[in-house]
């Protein structure tokens, strides 16, 4: 049956703390993303069983629904239209929930930033490279083809230029101009500088004598964090300079300005202090995941996931890039690979294993995904909702990095050179052309997907399904028939239960009675039974039994008995037809305990609304 749009961005937002809750809502191709206020006044749970939510996850500062393509996009319509919110792009959400995270989150989100624009082509240049490699060790005489060298150029090019393509992408982030940016970054890989690749203890580069200081005329191939603070500095000078500089003048000063400040800064403090640091970060991530016979190396697999989890996992791509400009080959993939194929075969455990179809329909997909480097879907959709096998996937996750670690080969000069990938970015099944010993690396994901696939089948097993409760004596209905209390061209709609009508904006709820969710009534009940307001189908019944929705006509009923009753759990509530049933006018459809109610602190008023008032016309409530 296809989803019905409207109420499920009717029920997400009955979930969300109110209107005063949300600050910003946007989506992208899967999710809808929210920025919230107070994020204790989420019902997490009820969310997550909400039709049409696949999973959900906190990242970054945004609640991530994940609803799927094609489908989220006519969800957050209907989400705009029920909440009366304002559309919101993804920069928007993203700013909005930036200025919400602590400094240090922010500082660690920035390399994630710069880098997930510029992947694309890392990924494109990094797999020509391991083909460009692999084809001289099937094809003799290959390197001492023309075909070997146009490949290589093209294979090469994003890593020999990458300042430029770091600096760009920095600039977009710090909001300063990106061609400005692009300046700072070429600047750095000029031709008057020595290559960088090229110094050695015997080499060094000549220097420029500025009189009580030199700068030293050295490139900065392969390197990140230096361009990336260049950038920054760039940026706080650009937007500076635009405040304060006269408009008649801005257009040539502020430009010469920020370039000339930004490059000396560069030469003479940024680079060379920062080249150093960045050495020491590289030198410390290559002792990690040797130290110890491969412990550190097991650490890193275990807590790759949580970093994923924390949305910090992309801060690793300035590790990689290192790695690959110092050496060629990045020794980092394969531990990513390991965390990454371990989260598929928890997800795969569980989607096996699990009887629910819902859940089974979210975590198949998600484990195919999971296989080929997208683990968002599977972590937060399966494994880190049901936590058990999230932690087999960190087990599984460590054992395979261990493998990784102890794994050496040989190049075609015979030297021993790191198990690891000529590109990064992509991790499990798209990494085999990338990686430089293949058959190591597919033990390697058999042993993380395998020890988290059968410590996920051993220790996790699926709740079992809450037991209904049998229905409970209820009073017989009244003989005289109800009256009309809504009225359209569609038809009329009768009062749902015996008691005092009220109008929409008594109802002792800001959102039903403020209209948000459509125009209707309230009912101050004289006893504790709900029936059909008109001959209809009933399209869903609240897991709580505490609501129920109909459909006549073109006609969409929510009729929901108190307020914040959702909290008693289905406590006092009880369902008298299930999803997909017709209904006569009149019959039953929920009972309820006004006592229970009460005594739980909550006010007991029926409200009847019709959700799709909008779409109507000639909409009128109120007794006649």
């Amino acid at each position: 049956m296809a989803l019905d749009y409207r109420k499920c961005a009717e029920e997400i937002f009955s979930h969300l703390g109110g209107k005063e809750n949300i600050i910003s809502a946007a989506h992208c191709a899967t999710r809808l993303r929210l920025v919230i206020a107070d994020n204790s006044k989420l019902d997490i749970k009820a969310l997550e069983d909400v039709e049409g939510v696949k999973g959900l996850f906190d990242s970054n500062g945004q609640l991530q629904l994940i609803i799927g393509t094609g489908t989220v996009n006519k969800v957050y319509d209907e989400f705009l239209a029920v909440t009366g919110l304002t559309a919101a792009s993804k920069a928007d959400v993203k700013a909005a929930a930036a200025s919400r995270m602590p400094l240090w989150k922010k500082i660690l989100k920035t390399p994630g930033d710069v880098f997930v624009p510029i992947l694309p082509a890392i990924v494109a240049s990094g797999l020509m490279m391991g083909l460009v490699e692999a084809i001289p060790k099937f094809v003799d005489g290959f390197e001492n083809t023309g075909w070997f060298g146009f490949l290589d150029l093209v294979a090469n090019t994003a890593f020999a230029l990458l300042p430029v393509l770091v600096a760009i992408s920095a600039a977009r982030v710090f909001g300063g101009n990106i061609f400005l940016g692009a300046v700072i970054g070429l600047m750095m890989v000029h031709p008057a500088l020595m290559n960088a690749w090229t110094v050695t203890p015997t080499n060094q580069p000549p220097v420029w004598d500025m009189g009580f200081f030199t700068i030293s005329q050295v490139g900065y191939q392969g390197h990140v964090i230096p361009v990336i603070l260049a950038v920054l500095l760039m940026s706080t000078i650009e937007k500076w300079l635009h405040k304060h500089v006269p408009e008649m003048i801005d257009l040539f000063v502020t430009p010469l300005c920020t370039v000339l400040i930004t490059a000396f800064a560069t030469f003479t403090i940024i680079g060379p202090v920062f080249s150093i640091f960045e050495n020491w970060v590289l030198a410390g991530a290559k002792w990690l995941i040797t130290v110890g016979y491969g412990i550190g190396a097991a650490i890193m697999g275990a807590i790759y996931p949580l970093t994923v989890v924390m949305g910090l996992h992309h801060m690793y791509n300035v590790i990689e890039a290192g790695m690959i400009s110092a050496t060629g080959v990045n020794s980092w993939m394969p531990i990513a690979s390991a965390a990454n194929f371990a989260q598929f075969g928890a997800c795969l455990a569980v989607a096996i294993k699990v009887h629910n179809q819902k859940t089974k329909s979210v975590a198949l997909p998600s484990s195919l995904s999971a296989s080929l480097g997208i683990t968002e879907p599977a972590i937060f959709g399966i494994n880190f909702r049901f936590m058990k096998p999230f932690v087999a996937g960190m087990i599984g996750g460590a054992v395979g990095s261990l493998f990784a670690s102890w794994m050496h080969g040989t190049n075609m000069a015979g030297e021993t050179v790191s198990f690891g990938a000529t590109t990064y970015g992509v991790t499990g099944i798209p990494g085999i052309p990338a990686v430089n010993n293949v058959p190591m690396y597919l033990v390697e994901l058999l042993i993380a997907s395998g020890i988290a696939f059968l410590i996920t089948w051993v220790i996790w097993k699926e709740d079992a399904p809450a037991k209904k409760e049998a229905p409970a004596p209820v009073e017989e209905l009244p003989a005289e028939p109800m009256p009309s209390v809504i009225r359209c061209a569609a038809g009329e709609i009768l009062q749902p239960c015996k008691g005092q009508v009220i109008d929409r904006e008594q109802i002792p709820d800001e959102t039903f009675a403020a209209g948000i969710l459509g125009e209707g009534i309230g009912v101050v009940p004289e006893d504790g039974i709900v029936i059909a307001p008109f001959d209809g189908t009933v399209t869903s019944v609240f897991d709580t039994r505490h609501a129920v929705t109909l459909e006549k006509d073109g006609m969409e009923v929510l009729i929901h008995i108190g307020v914040n009753t959702v909290n008693m759990q289905g406590e006092g509530f009880t369902a008298f037809v299930e999803e997909g049933a017709e209904v006569k006018a009149g019959q039953r459809l929920l009972g309820f305990d006004r006592e229970a109610i009460k005594n739980a602190g909550y006010n007991d008023t029926v409200v009847m609304l019709l959700t799709n008032s909008d779409d109507l016309e000639g909409v009128e409530c109120g007794l006649k």
